[in-house]
């Protein structure tokens, strides 16, 4: 979202800040199930060093790889574990961080009536406020047992109204995904099966993780079948599982190849997700039509609340010249009928630059002035990752 593309904000010079020195395991409270990890450590790194005291974070982005734990508390990432652990933001039970004008030191107990909790205003600050160096997080045992089901549906309106079942009626998965039916296709087209005859329909798939996975997952799977879907087996669930991590990689190639490819996602409640995907993919075709390109748009479910949930959309388009001007400008169009469509202009990618233009729309102008004058107690001089979040004050109208 152009979150660190360097911008001098009116100074003479950028200085990127790496912390991969400020990393490593400060400590582990193997009674209260939580863990100290300094704010540029690795994910896989952060799992290696807390599983050799038997525990895990459990939070597994397609960013896994490469990014970090501070990185994952500034952008309030969501892992594809999400169902099962929650948020990296609810694992946050307290953080350090450096501001221009004073250090903080946030999350005293699990609980507080203590005013606003400051902690959060630090969450998804993307750096414009200062640096966070040290993250305290909850985490589990190491999972004794993992199991997965992949599920099919006649549509995709069936599989929603399976996902809410599920996540309503408490079937507790760890990972619950549903594709739609352009997106499965292509899925199933992916693991050896082209020129074959693919199932028609929309796919799920469920992963089940610790003692008890057994018994959840049979809960789930009757709340599955009762809500419409049959089980296909564990294949495609294991497929995903082992290729989880490399769809961005994927989509570097395709752009490479001349083939533009890029996602957005959004969120909303359950009884506006069906509008709300309708309107989004509406605005990418016809963007990419006015571009002069055919598209194909695909989309699915990535992560689940009682109240609603997230849609993720990857579309390919093949789009000649110049593809970053034409996707500016298709994305804005996305971008408003997000907006329009009442859901956020971000569930998880965060905004960065890309994304600033609707967080007005999306909060209100008094939210504005409060992150402004946040960013003017903590960061006066304006030095911090500028034009990030919220732009200077005066260039925001």
């Amino acid at each position: 979202m152009g979150g660190v593309d360097p911008d001098a904000g009116g100074h003479r010079a950028v200085i990127a800040v790496d912390l991969v020195r400020l990393s490593g395991l400060v400590n582990v409270d193997e009674i209260s199930g939580e863990a100290v990890l300094q704010a540029g450590t690795r994910a896989p790194e952060a799992e290696r060093l807390l599983a050799e005291h038997g525990f895990e974070l459990g939070h597994y982005p397609q960013s896994f790889r490469f990014a970090t734990i501070g990185g994952f508390a500034a952008a309030r990432s969501s892992g594809q574990n999400s169902a099962g652990y929650g948020r990296f933001d609810a694992m946050v039970t307290g953080l350090r961080a450096a501001t221009p004008t004073g250090d903080l030191d946030l999350g005293r107990a699990p609980g507080s009536a203590a005013g606003p909790d400051l902690l959060r205003l630090l969450l998804g600050s993307e750096g414009a406020f200062g640096v966070i160096t040290e993250v305290r997080v909850r985490v589990h045992r190491t999972p004794a047992q993992r199991i997965v089901e992949s599920w099919s549906f006649p549509d995709f309106q069936t599989g929603v109204d399976a996902l809410r079942e599920v996540v309503q009626r408490g079937g507790a998965p760890t990972v619950i995904r549903l594709s739609d039916e352009a997106e499965t296709g292509v899925s199933l087209a992916q693991i050896g099966r082209i020129g074959k005859a693919l199932a028609k329909g929309a796919s799920a798939l469920t992963v089940f993780e610790g003692e008890d996975a057994q018994e959840r997952r049979a809960r789930t799977a009757r709340l599955l079948a009762g809500a419409g879907g049959s089980s296909s087996g564990r294949r495609a669930a294991e497929d995903w599982m082992r290729t989880r991590f490399d769809g961005p990689y994927l989509r570097d190639a395709l752009l490479g190849a001349g083939v533009f490819c890029e996602t957005l996602e959004t969120a909303t409640t359950w009884s506006n997700l069906l509008r709300l995907r309708a309107a989004v993919t509406t605005a990418l075709r016809e963007g990419f039509a006015a571009a002069g390109a055919k598209s194909f748009v695909m989309c699915h479910v990535s992560h689940v609340y009682p109240t609603g949930a997230s849609l993720y959309f990857t579309v390919l388009a093949g789009l000649r010249g110049d593809q970053l001007s034409a996707w500016e400008v298709v994305k804005r169009g996305a971008g408003d009928a997000i907006m329009d469509a009442g859901g956020t202009i971000t569930h998880h990618h965060a905004i960065g630059r890309d994304h600033a233009p609707w967080l007005r729309e999306e909060i209100g102008d008094t939210g504005i002035r409060i992150l402004h004058a946040v960013k003017r107690e903590l960061d006066p001089q304006g030095i911090m990752n500028p034009g990030v979040l919220i732009p200077p004050e005066g260039d925001d109208d």
